[in-house]
């Protein structure tokens, strides 16, 4: 895919804000990827932002399903990345491939991946699976409740990507970011979640040869 001139919406959570670099507008990994590309990006990042719906809402929570409607009407590229969030302080049931209720976070899959294909018929609309992370084998999460381990939060957004045939860039496997090994974390992830200068041009090099690639 030729990216110059092309406009990207990117929907995301902190780590699509860029919390954790030195200065979000120029280190954050949507600006390096605009960069990178000349695409016109704009960016829809909001911390600490889920993609499910969340059964205790307050009037401050905006999942991504809501905020998806919020976007530019018109974009060639869609890139979603969350779930970090889902897992680490989110209270909406895991569910199953076949709920397709947006207050779990299977559904909230189907209901997001669903509605952006409507919107977005002739964009490329690709998924960015969450990050590894310090805590990511928890049984129960920062709000006190159980919880799946984050693996399977990546294993869902796959299956429900690939049920839409949407590409899917595998950061979990292929980011090269594993906090738990101390090198890495000191490098490219100090606070063992989000990425730091380094670590978001990581990720912005990681999108941009994904996409030129298809």
């Amino acid at each position: 895919m030729e990216l110059k001139g092309k406009k990207a919406l990117f929907l995301g959570d902190s780590i699509t804000y860029g919390a954790g670099t030195s200065d979000p507008d120029k280190c954050g990994f949507v600006s390096v990827f605009a960069h990178l590309s000349g695409c016109e990006c704009k960016n829809y990042g909001v911390c600490a932002s889920r993609i499910a719906h969340q059964i205790k809402t307050d009037p401050y929570d905006r999942d991504f399903i809501v905020r998806a409607a919020e976007m530019d009407d018109e974009a060639d590229i869609v890139v979603v990345f969350g779930g970090t969030n889902d897992f680490g302080h989110g209270d909406a049931p895991f569910g199953e491939f076949n709920n397709c209720d947006p207050y779990t976070f299977y559904g909230a899959c189907h209901t997001l991946y669903s509605y952006l294909i409507e919107h977005y018929p002739t964009s490329t609309i690709v998924v960015l699976t969450p990050l590894h992370r310090l805590s990511e084998d928890v049984t129960a999460n920062e709000i006190g409740i159980p919880c799946h381990p984050l693996i399977d939060y990546v294993r869902a957004e796959r299956e429900v990507a690939e049920y839409y045939s949407l590409p899917v860039l595998d950061l979990f496997a292929t980011s090269g970011m594993q906090p738990k090994v101390p090198v890495i974390r000191e490098r490219f992830m100090p606070d063992g979640l989000h990425p730091n200068d380094a670590g978001a041009r990581r990720i912005a090099e990681r999108l941009f040869g994904f996409l030129k690639s298809l």
